[in-house]
């Protein structure tokens, strides 16, 4: 995670550096400005961002989709491993690993209320993986996604907030 936490703020640092670095081609902005002072956005995704109170120290904006018990395992037992689900793995580790996980992240100041309409990154997982917060740390809103809506309404959704916070702040 210290890893990933250097990473992120050396982009934060100097974007256009950063992206030359890992090989990223930056494109010439066509009005001819100085791509240094572009707006920049890295977006990070996965299921372990909100349980390191380092990364939560960098967001801007995080989002946080959920699916109800029924619905995960349903998705769940639909899923094609190399190596099956033990029988009972769901119930006895995966579902109780999230409600655990997900009480970390909220300990850590991430508010994840279903009523929510702040701030967001994207860990589209079910289950989480723990971290010491400290008790004292800001909180940080999480915008709820339903993740019960398809696909296409749960991007535009979050596109949507995306393009507003940028006009916000032009």
């Amino acid at each position: 995670m210290d890893a990933m936490v250097n990473t992120v703020k050396g982009w934060m640092e100097n974007p256009v550096k950063f992206a030359r670095s890992h090989g990223v081609t930056v494109s010439p902005v066509s009005d001819g400005s100085d791509p240094e002072r572009e707006i920049h956005i890295l977006i990070i995704e996965g299921f372990l961002l909100y349980n390191y109170k380092p990364l939560l120290d960098v967001y801007s904006k995080c989002y946080y989709v959920t699916i109800p018990y029924e619905e995960c395992k349903r998705r769940r037992s639909t899923r094609t491993y190399t190596v099956p689900d033990p029988p009972g793995l769901f119930e006895g580790h995966v579902w109780p690993m999230y409600l655990k996980h997900r009480l970390e992240m909220e300990n850590c100041g991430l508010d994840i209320r279903k009523s929510t309409k702040l701030a967001i990154k994207m860990p589209f997982a079910t289950h989480l993986t723990s971290a010491i917060c400290n008790s004292h740390a800001r909180f940080v809103s999480a915008e709820y996604l339903d993740g019960m809506r398809t696909k296409d309404e749960i991007y535009n959704q979050v596109y949507e907030d995306i393009q507003n916070s940028l006009l916000n702040i032009l």
